[in-house]
């Protein structure tokens, strides 16, 4: 400030002068802001896709730093609900790998918890924000659920089932057919009773409704900062109803996840978890993964 007031008083005296000299400054210093922000936009982009590369990984400790150094861009006003957005994906991930390597359940339901809260804040700075509905909508199932393998008697859990119904209904209203959505509610339906529009077979054609949905949209996502993620885990979604549903397909299940290790060849889940090798064909298995078996 002392900086620019001294170049102020340093101006031309002629009043013509002066506003010339006060407009080009003003532009500079708009431009010089516009580049600031440029940067800390594309720094987030670089986090993101270190997110999602640590998801599959089920590098925890990654999903954990990352989630902190995108703290700062919690105050970029123009990237504000996308960058809550992505930390709470970080912490919703962590939570669910953590799931896999049998984590202290007081560890998940704090990054449960944490998660829901920057969803809530995403939503917060953008209410029209679904993926970020769908974020807080799991993190919710899976607070009941971690909290109902712990204490089956805790009072917290009939309030978490009653917030992710009514968040799922709100959820399913608003965009019915986006396929992150599918293949969050996938897991609920596969437990819902036929008799109340659920079951397995519901599941599936969901999953697949998702699959056709995000293979037919590829080209049309522009910004890189907007959740387009869910092609992968649809397909593992398929393969794994495909080996524990009442029916089974093996030859789909095989399918299905090699075409989700295409995509991510080092997703840890599919890779090293439902199957011990991806060059043979997988055996049924009964995997407890809180991804299929929600409250």
């Amino acid at each position: 400030m002392q900086r620019r007031n001294t170049l102020i008083r340093r101006l031309p005296a002629t009043e013509a002068s002066r506003k010339k000299l006060l407009i080009l400054l003003f532009s500079v210093m708009m431009t010089l802001d516009a580049y600031a922000a440029a940067q800390s936009r594309e720094q987030v982009i670089k986090i993101v896709a270190q997110i999602q590369q640590a998801d599959y990984k089920g590098d925890r400790a990654a999903l954990k730093r990352l989630c902190e150094e995108l703290a700062p861009s919690v105050e970029n006003k123009d990237i504000a609900s996308q960058a809550r957005y992505w930390r709470g994906f970080a912490l919703w991930r962590r939570a669910i790998n953590g799931f896999n390597d049998k984590v202290d359940p007081r560890e998940l339901q704090e990054d449960l918890t944490q998660a829901v809260a920057e969803f809530n804040k995403a939503i917060e700075k953008n209410p029209g924000f679904v993926d970020a509905k769908i974020g807080s909508l799991s993190c919710l199932g899976f607070l009941a659920f971690s909290m109902r393998q712990q204490d089956p008697g805790n009072a917290r859990i009939p309030e978490l089932i009653a917030e992710t119904r009514a968040l799922w209904k709100s959820t399913q209203t608003d965009a019915p057919d986006n396929p992150r959505l599918l293949w969050v509610i996938g897991p609920m339906i596969w437990n819902t009773p036929t008799e109340r529009g659920g079951g397995q077979a519901k599941a599936i054609e969901g999953y697949q409704k998702g699959l056709a949905t995000i293979r037919g949209h590829k080209t049309t996502v522009s910004d890189p900062l907007e959740p387009s993620w869910g092609e992968p885990e649809l397909l593992m979604s398929l393969a794994w109803s495909n080996l524990n549903g009442t029916t089974t397909d093996l030859d789909a299940a095989e399918r299905d996840a090699r075409s989700a290790l295409e995509l991510v060849p080092y997703w840890h889940y599919v890779r090293d978890i439902t199957y011990a090798s991806n060059s043979r064909r997988p055996e049924k298995t009964a995997l407890e993964n809180p991804n299929f078996s929600p409250p």
